[in-house]
């Protein structure tokens, strides 16, 4: 198996280094918008760098990887699917809901595969929730609570071109509500503020939001997140239900500390990032992608599923806008 892999940034360094070891995944054919970058990385990684990313596709490739900036996501991923190649994408699809509606019924029409990189489903400690809630030892799921906290801001020339804190970042949340319970969201109501550094204010961006998410079966969702959190990297999701409650994400590398006289010590080494979070679930989420190339697997998280958290972002985002509730059947799903 040979495979493209388009963008070697943080991300897409990260990716090919897991495909490089991975023992199914053959040979690495690499591309970036600055082809030094590519070249340096394949010297490291012992695979080949294109002069472009047109020469992955001509060149001949059996499966991409898109990695690059998000603005080119959807071009490279249609462009990939009418080639009849599988296809990874980082999330996000697009950078907005129409465009994300594009990219899904197009692959859709071809009959393409398209797997999409939302690695907390492949996290042991989600999945395990996951087990619980649906295996009823919870019993009634009754309330959620969702955080993310970045432990310092990105530059502004990456918030210009996120998406916003919903869209970037909540988005995985959004995702882990949907797959841990089983449940669709029916409405929201969301916050944010810009009272950090100027730079949010300057892009048009928040550094902290929360939301209120009403499940289609009466469960309430709080939903947090920060960019300013310098305790350091901190995501959790908490289920409550009528017969027991259960964290994940809680660990002694949490960055948080009790005031209790006799509660837990501080986190003597806090999580610093997301790649050293989930470093294995990114790597699971990987292998998950060869084996679905290879016919051996099956796609645990195709587009019609990033479509349904990345519309729940943008339902938060409309109502922080607006400052009103927002329901669901608002937004186009198809």
């Amino acid at each position: 198996m040979r495979i493209g892999l388009i963008g070697t940034g943080r991300i897409g360094s990260f990716h090919a280094a897991a495909l490089a070891r991975h023992p199914e995944a053959g040979s690495l054919l690499l591309a970036d918008a600055d082809p030094a970058r590519a070249a340096r990385l394949a010297v490291r990684l012992g695979a080949t760098a294109a002069p472009s990313v047109e020469e992955v596709f001509a060149w001949g490739v059996d499966a991409v990887v898109v990695a690059c900036a998000t603005e080119g996501h959807a071009e490279l991923v249609v462009r990939a699917v009418r080639g009849g190649l599988p296809v990874f994408c980082e999330k996000p699809l697009a950078r907005d809901l129409e465009r994300t509606l594009a990219v899904v019924r197009e692959v859709t029409a071809l009959g393409g595969t398209l797997q999409v990189g939302f690695m907390r489903r492949f996290d042991a400690g989600y999945r395990t929730a996951r087990e619980l809630v649906r295996s009823g030892a919870l019993g009634r799921l009754h309330t959620v609570r969702t955080m993310t906290a970045d432990p310092a801001p990105p530059e502004a020339a990456y918030l210009a071109a996120s998406g916003g804190l919903y869209r970037d970042c909540l988005v995985h949340d959004f995702d882990m509500v949907r797959w841990v319970t089983g449940r669709e969201v029916s409405e929201v109501y969301a916050a944010g503020s810009d009272a950090g550094p100027a730079r949010f204010r300057e892009t048009g961006d928040i550094d902290t939001a929360a939301a209120v998410l009403t499940l289609d079966d009466g469960t309430l969702v709080t939903s947090t997140g920060t960019r300013c959190n310098g305790a350091g990297y901190d995501v959790r999701m908490e289920l409550a239900g009528e017969l027991d409650q259960v964290s994940a994400g809680l660990d002694d590398r949490t960055p948080i500390a009790s005031t209790e006289p006799k509660g837990p010590p501080p986190a003597s080494l806090p999580w610093t990032g997301f790649l050293e979070r989930f470093g294995p679930a990114y790597l699971a989420e990987l292998t998950a992608f060869v084996r679905l190339v290879r016919g051996t697997g099956p796609n645990l998280c195709d587009g019609g599923e990033a479509l349904a958290a990345f519309r729940v972002a943008e339902a938060c985002e409309r109502s922080r806008r607006e400052r009103r509730r927002v329901r669901m059947e608002e937004l186009p799903d198809r």
